[in-house]
């Protein structure tokens, strides 16, 4: 070998070394700890339906973590829907009115709008004189009785006996209906102190529950009857909604529906009661339906959308309309196998009442993720960008 030979072989070497060292440093060898790994086409050189956009790695107790919640797939009668206005209202059933018995001044508040109460607890103070009247006659009925009582029927007549017994009943019977509770008149009663008949009482909490009105000023004198709170339980509510009679013939008490507060939200509600009287102005038939509103979302007076199935409908595989996303421009869902979660390309049919159809792509009992679904393919999207591991 001459010596220009040697020098141009010694100075390719060179650079293929060279060559071979940056190729390392731009490809370095896979991370293991990766959640999201590479699809097994890229890996394998070949197709793998189920792992067009690569596979999540997640345990079932980092699913149960990031909020990642499964199912089986299973055939479902998909009915058509109607969707028709309604409007929130409290349900009454769980709501109460407190109002004085009697005309009495309002002395003090003890609650304000918004509130959470409970039983028992006192709202406001008033003063009335028929109030102070009725304590009084209290304690005069009471130690009048307990003197009786102690002399016994051998000392005084019957007569006496009978009607001290009678008066300290009546004046208990009187302040119980002015709106004093048993525990305020033994309390009374216990001082046995004239001076305290001041009439002077409050109203108290009977259940439970939020103030949704209380509509009175600090001393206002108020007549019987008049509504100075309102508090109802908010965590169910009700949903009254219009249909029409083609409409109300599907609808039956126990029934579920579809509460649509707007088009990302949907909540599920039963209906509990169907009207039997046509609305004479809209001639639709109004209908009442319970929802379980423990995360506050819905208040009275509040207008939503209500879908409610009419027909046989048709029974087909399908998955929660939640559970479906698009990649690549196709219908996807994210199969769970073992501690991977593998996007998997469906054939969509009809969506009834927040099922999809699944035409192709599925069997009955697979299982797939029903939640988060946006972050598993995030993690996926992440990792085809080369943007690292999705923790």
């Amino acid at each position: 070998m001459t010596r220009k030979m040697k020098l141009f072989s010694g100075g390719a070497a060179v650079v293929v070394a060279f060559v071979g060292a940056a190729f390392a440093l731009i490809n370095p060898s896979p991370n293991t700890e990766n959640e999201v790994t590479a699809p097994a086409s890229q890996e394998a050189g070949h197709g793998d339906e189920h792992e067009e956009g690569g596979v999540v790695e997640m345990t079932a107790a980092d699913r149960k973590a990031k909020g990642v919640t499964t199912a089986p797939v299973d055939l479902r009668v998909l009915t058509d829907e109607a969707v028709v206005p309604g409007e929130v209202t409290l349900d009454i059933y769980r709501s109460a009115q407190i109002a004085p018995r009697i005309s009495a001044q309002i002395v003090a508040r003890q609650a304000r709008l918004g509130d959470h109460v409970t039983a028992g607890q006192a709202l406001v103070t008033l003063s009335s004189v028929e109030m102070a009247d009725a304590q009084g006659n209290l304690i005069v009925a009471t130690r009048e009785w307990s003197r009786v009582r102690e002399l016994g029927r051998e000392v005084v007549s019957e007569r006496r006996y009978v009607e001290a017994q009678v008066a300290a009943e009546q004046a208990r019977a009187k302040l119980l209906a002015f709106g004093m509770t048993s525990e305020q008149i033994e309390g009374l009663v216990k001082i046995g102190d004239a001076s305290k008949a001041t009439g002077m009482f409050d109203l108290l909490a009977p259940q439970d529950g939020t103030v949704v009105k209380d509509d009175f000023v600090v001393g206002e004198v108020v007549e019987a009857g008049r509504v100075l709170f309102q508090i109802t339980n908010e965590s169910r509510v009700w949903v009254q909604a219009q249909l029409t009679p083609e409409q109300a013939a599907h609808a039956e008490v126990g029934s579920s529906v579809r509460i649509l507060i707007d088009k990302d939200h949907v909540v599920g509600g039963r209906i509990v009661q169907i009207h039997h009287r046509l609305d004479e102005t809209t001639r639709t038939l109004p209908v009442r339906i319970e929802v379980d509103n423990a995360g506050d979302e819905l208040h009275p007076g509040q207008y939503v959308s209500v879908a409610l199935g009419v027909g046989d409908g048709k029974q087909a595989l399908a998955v929660p309309e939640a559970a479906v996303t698009l990649m690549d421009g196709n219908p996807t869902v994210f199969k769970v196998e073992g501690d991977e979660l593998h996007p998997t390309a469906i054939k969509t049919g009809v969506t009834r009442g927040g099922w999809v159809e699944v035409a192709a792509g599925l069997s009955a009992g697979d299982e797939i993720a029903t939640t988060e679904v946006f972050l598993l393919k995030s993690l996926i999207q992440k990792s085809q960008m080369g943007e690292g591991h999705g923790h």
